[in-house]
């Protein structure tokens, strides 16, 4: 059975064929990709693609595809994940998120990463879900903070996955405990 999660206005999913162009499309918008480096080509969408898939069969979650179920229009991805390889979030859970432009400014992200983060807590044995982003994403961080996750500055790290010089190597951590209000 495929992953289905519906909130009042959307339902988070398992990833279709059907996506690989809307999401080529979000991430090749550099408002969308402002924070997150590069433009993503067809490539770049095959290989996170099949990561998510990866990450759905070996632990049940992924960051999974967005949809709003007026018109099942893609929306982008929310979801849980394995942290990544070599940052402080690795061996916990993240939470992410990436929606595009024009479904920015309408309480999607904070419907669906509330949908995710109450799954989570619901369904896995985490104490905590755990956030990353660039300290000057104030949309990601800001959500962070609406969500009830707090700052963990002892945390925070420089992405080992870009180089030096990258303006966006620097990283703030976030996290959401199952205690939390």
């Amino acid at each position: 059975m495929s992953f289905r999660l519906e909130t009042a206005r959307l339902a988070l999913r398992a990833w279709r064929a059907e996506d690989a162009a809307p999401f080529l499309a979000m991430c090749c918008d550099p408002r969308v990709m402002e924070f997150l480096g590069f433009l993503q080509g067809p490539a770049d969408i095959d290989a996170a693609l099949a990561r998510q898939a990866g990450f759905q069969d070996r632990h049940g979650y992924c960051f999974w595809a967005v949809e709003r179920r007026e018109d099942s229009a893609f929306l982008g991805f929310c979801g849980l994940k394995p942290g990544a390889e070599g940052t402080p979030l690795e061996g916990r859970i993240e939470i992410g998120w990436r929606l595009a432009h024009h479904a920015w400014g309408q309480g999607y992200a904070r419907e669906a990463a509330r949908a995710s983060l109450d799954w989570g807590f619901q369904e896995l044995p985490a104490e905590a879900i755990w956030a990353m982003t660039v300290p000057g994403n104030v949309r990601s961080w800001g959500l962070m903070e609406r969500l009830g996750m707090r700052r963990v500055r002892d945390l925070d790290f420089d992405h080992p996955a870009l180089a030096e010089s990258d303006p966006l190597r620097p990283h703030i951590v976030y996290v959401a405990d199952r205690t939390r209000d």
